[in-house]
């Protein structure tokens, strides 16, 4: 299946590494211009130099001029941008029973207001060129909350509803906005889950996995490469009557339709 992402721009945050650099290849492989983001300036330099067209640009986005400035060095490079995949770390774990008032701001901080930023940025001129793509890696608990990552679910479900709300105002122009929500992806952030349940239950890192993969009707972790194909389907042209959706890819773990 053509994409016809061959020539289209790509902003990818978060992309030096797990997901982000998955959709990042993903995209380059279909022809796009990519731009490479995130903290590690040098990693994005080198995941960039090993595509075909992409930049990297070393960015922190909760930083107030961070959305702005990788949005600058994406055009001066590459002109107007067709797609946006919105992508970052997430919050620490814990129990909404220890949530503080600042745990939630750091984490709207981090999972809101960059999003937001790049968002409106972007989107009056996707609208007037009658084509653009809006992507947000989320979470499986924006449908079904995970225990110990109170944070997470919050900021997440912030987020969805943002984007929903949003796809509905400029489905009309050509502008698709959806989520696609992993699962147990094989990522270091999924690692360093699996090692913080494990030393708060006091169990083998092994039998965390093994506990999970029991909930995983595909009987693995999926790899991140899968999750690229699937996001670069909802950045292309065939995906373009597919809006205001929160996708699943998660090998059937979440017991929900």
């Amino acid at each position: 299946m053509d994409l016809g992402l061959a020539g289209r721009s790509a902003i990818v945050c978060a992309s030096t590494g797990g997901l982000g650099e998955a959709i990042a290849r993903a995209l380059a492989a279909e022809g796009a211009n990519v731009v490479v983001s995130g903290r590690r300036g040098e990693r994005a330099r080198a995941i960039a130099a090993d595509l075909p067209s992409a930049i990297g640009v070393e960015v922190d986005l909760t930083a107030e001029d961070g959305p702005g400035r990788l949005v600058e060095a994406a055009e001066a490079e590459f002109g107007t941008i067709d797609v946006l995949v919105l992508n970052g770390p997430g919050p620490k774990p814990g129990a909404a029973v220890e949530t503080t008032v600042e745990d939630v701001e750091a984490a709207v901080a981090s999972l809101v207001r960059p999003q937001l930023r790049l968002a409106n940025r972007l989107l009056p001129g996707m609208r007037q060129r009658g084509w653009g793509r809006i992507l947000a890696v989320g979470s499986s608990g924006v449908q079904a909350p995970i225990p110990n990552l109170a944070l997470s679910n919050l900021g997440r479900a912030a987020l969805a509803g943002y984007l929903k709300t949003l796809a509905a105002e400029v489905a009309a122009d050509g502008v698709t906005v959806n989520l696609l929500l992993p699962g147990r992806i094989a990522t270091d952030r999924v690692a360093s889950l699996d090692r913080a349940d494990a030393e708060r239950g006091g169990k083998d890192v092994e039998a965390v996995r093994s506990a999970a993969l029991a909930n995983i009707p595909a009987g693995r972790y999926g790899d991140p490469t899968e999750f690229g194909a699937a996001a670069a389907f909802l950045c292309g042209g065939p995906s373009s009557y597919l809006t205001g959706t929160a996708l699943r890819c998660d090998g059937g773990m979440v017991p929900t339709l």
